[in-house]
């Protein structure tokens, strides 16, 4: 008999997303409607046996935990950071990405960022599985040419923090350090997911810091550079 290792909250969203994914791709046809009816049909047997293979080879088990505590499973908070030399000035780095509507220009799972007011943002960001998670930023402390970093506000789908660092080096270019803290969507399960399709933080971020550097020391133009930033 297949051991249990997923909590009842999880057991409930995996059957509600199986179901839905089962019908769509029984729909769709085709590969990709094959692929979505197969990944259904797993959901939909995590959800009814409570046994996810995936958390087997994980060594996870939700259902202990949540058979103890009564209540959701907390997931602590996954913390990742990279950085990269760019041949710029880092005032220069700075008022790009002070404009956080810049951003999806160079972090590919950004859709949209749009600025509300002094402090306040809405965030578009790419899920899994061509999902879409939005959320409102607030800007938690910005020391022009140094550093930015902001958080998630209450209600938001993914609750994430962020922050970045210019430290100007002594051959006048700089030293971006990015920060990011989040707390992954249906725990632990959405952050099996992310990783299995290619979507993990480590590895975005990463790619985002050597796009923005191939940009920033390519057409300054290009990324529209001119004039004073709008505010976030």
């Amino acid at each position: 008999m297949a051991k249990t290792n997923v909590g009842k909250y999880e057991r409930a969203a995996s059957g509600a997303a199986g179901g839905l994914f089962l019908l769509l791709g029984l729909r769709k046809r085709g590969f990709f409607g094959l692929l979505m009816a197969a990944l259904g049909g797993l959901l939909v047997y995590r959800g009814a046996t409570g046994n996810s293979f995936l958390y087997q080879a994980l060594d996870i088990n939700t259902a202990g935990d949540e058979a103890t505590s009564g209540s959701s499973v907390e997931y602590k908070s996954i913390f990742v950071e990279d950085s990269v030399n760019i041949n710029k000035p880092a005032q220069e780095l700075y008022a790009f990405w002070r404009n956080f509507e810049n951003l999806p220009r160079i972090m590919s799972h950004l859709e949209q960022v749009k600025i509300l007011d002094e402090r306040t943002s809405h965030w578009v960001a790419k899920a899994p599985l061509g999902m879409n998670v939005e959320w409102d930023a607030e800007l938690v402390y910005d020391k022009p040419g140094e550093r930015i970093g902001w958080r998630s506000k209450a209600g938001a789908d993914v609750d994430n923090a962020g922050s970045v660092h210019f430290e100007s080096l002594p051959d006048g270019s700089t030293r971006v350090n990015v920060a990011l803290s989040y707390r992954p969507p249906a725990g632990a399960l959405g952050a099996a997911v992310a990783k299995l399709l290619g979507e993990e933080p480590s590895v975005q971020i990463a790619d985002d810091l050597q796009r923005f550097k191939r940009s920033m020391e390519g057409s300054s133009a290009s990324l529209g550079l001119s004039g004073t930033p709008a505010t976030a």
